[in-house]
């Protein structure tokens, strides 16, 4: 295989079409349904399809079909089906899995950012969803496409592309039983939803959290009170609240209280932990923008590369005298550990607060949460989330109205042991790609599809992999999409494929 031709075809592509093409993704807001009820109506999830599909009838692959399905009330999805080349036949497959669904905007953009402003710089393309995951369907065609232009046989390739995937995928099993049946015998799945420990080498995702949640109500009164004449007698909403959450993790340590919510790590996953943390070091922990007490002497970064940039910030704030908040642990493969295998509760969101300037001296009827609780991988997502609410809603403190309804639960995945051959296609399409070997990590993020799919094609191998590198802030402000490394990837994807018969 000629991997330069293939290299120099989709750098090209990738320049004068593909980063083109994803700024203007960037600027439609084609939220996920969870975040936009009128979804529907105002067509943003149907437009970006529209486009994906538009532009992959003009790549010129033989016999490539294209088809936007649109099940009754549910988000549409876009499939694709590329016969093999060479001489491969048709009945086994690789499966391509991306989104085009969104988080929402996000506070804190820099000056000048923002979710809908593409702006590129450095390097990266910032603005909401490009890496996450608008850039799956385009490079995996676009792949397809190189590979063809130089006669490299390849197997067939069907694709998968949802719009609710940032909402825990809720349309995705209906979809499933209707289109599984065209897939073909699954040899491969080929993720690229992921993320990566360094924009170096390949990385192959091992294990994915899962996710439960939902909104906790605590309501004490039927209306606000004066606080100097109800406060002491009134037990606060918000202490409550918190009395309840503490049925679920330690205040102190943040450590997950239901045993519901635990499970064993696997020996595999452990070694592949410590391989990882000997790789990333203290950057597992650095690349997060920890606040600090900007008015104290900062270090000078300029000219500097990302990962040198990160050790003189935390030289600097590790020094006596200067002050930066802490994560839970400074040891790399403790941290993967707690990120990736082990349960941890956040708060994402609130109700029934006012803002400070509009808060009065008065005691509050309700207070509502936001809970999102990210699982092991081989947690049940449905037991954990009935966990949840009974361990909330037993026993309410001062016989409080305390209510917990719960989100869409979504179970994690742990991949299969990989088969030989494809341990040996991933070496060789990172040191192809990359010149480095490939590394594996679990991610903390949740992609329901994975479980999903590991029960319907149970002898399938999986490849899931991505773009989200350090400080790409998935889900926040100044999410970036870093193009060197999307590049690379789809060089190491076209490696792959070839490896696949």
């Amino acid at each position: 295989m000629n991997l330069a031709e293939v290299r120099a075809l989709l750098d090209a592509r990738w320049e004068d079409d593909l980063v083109p093409r994803l700024v203007d993704y960037v600027r439609v807001p084609a939220k996920s349904p969870m975040f936009d009820a009128g979804w529907a109506a105002r067509g943003e999830l149907g437009s970006v399809l529209d486009e994906a599909r538009r532009w992959a009838g003009g790549l010129g692959i033989a016999g490539l079909a294209l088809e936007i399905v649109a099940l009754p009330g549910r988000t549409p999805c876009l499939l694709f089906d590329a016969p093999a080349t060479g001489g491969l036949g048709n009945e086994r497959t690789v499966l391509f899995y991306g989104h085009l669904d969104k988080q929402p905007e996000m506070a804190g953009w820099r000056e000048g950012f923002g979710p809908y402003v593409p702006v590129i710089e450095n390097g990266r393309l910032y603005g909401r969803g490009a890496a996450d995951d608008g850039y799956a369907v385009y490079a995996a065609l676009s792949v397809l496409q190189g590979l063809d232009a130089q006669g490299i046989a390849r197997p067939r390739c069907v694709g998968l592309i949802e719009t609710s995937e940032e909402s825990g995928s809720p349309d995705l099993p209906a979809y499933l039983e209707a289109l599984a049946p065209r897939f073909g015998d699954v040899q491969l799945v080929c993720a690229l939803d992921s993320g990566c420990g360094n924009y170096e080498q390949l990385w192959v995702t091992s294990s994915l959290r899962g996710l439960a949640g939902g909104t906790l109500t605590v309501e004490i009164l039927r209306h606000g009170v004066h606080s100097g004449a109800a406060s002491g007698l009134v037990p606060s909403s918000f202490r409550i609240a918190r009395q309840l959450l503490s049925r679920l993790d330690d205040p102190a340590t943040g450590r997950v209280l239901l045993p519901e919510l635990h499970a064993g790590i696997p020996a595999e996953r452990l070694e592949q932990a410590r391989q990882a943390g000997a790789i990333l070091g203290d950057a597992v922990w650095q690349q997060f923008p920890w606040a600090s007490c900007e008015h104290l002497p900062q270090p000078k970064v300029e000219g500097l590369d990302a990962a040198a940039r990160l050790r003189a910030q935390a030289a600097t704030h590790a020094a006596p005298g200067h002050l930066q908040a802490q994560p839970t642990t400074t040891d790399p493969v403790e941290g993967l550990l707690n990120r990736t295998w082990r349960p941890a509760l956040s708060v994402t969101g609130a109700a029934d607060l006012p803002l400070p300037r509009d808060a009065g001296n008065v005691l509050r009827p309700r207070t509502t949460l936001k809970l999102s609780m990210r699982l092991p991988p081989t947690v049940d997502a449905e037991l954990a989330t009935a966990a949840m609410k009974t361990a909330l809603e037993r026993d309410p403190p001062y016989g409080a109205v305390v209510r917990f309804e719960p989100d869409h639960a979504a179970s994690g995945w742990s991949a299969a042991p990989t088969a030989p051959w494809l341990a040996r296609a991933l070496e060789d399409a990172s040191q192809s790609a990359f010149g480095r070997p490939v590394a594996w990590i679990g991610e903390g993020g949740t992609i329901p599809f994975m479980a999903m799919l590991g029960e319907r094609f149970p002898k399938a191998q999986f490849v899931v992999t991505g773009v989200l590198g350090p400080q790409s802030n998935a889900h926040g402000p100044d999410e970036f999409l870093h193009i060197g490394y999307a590049k690379k990837l789809s060089v190491a994807v076209a490696s792959l494929l070839t490896a696949v018969r």
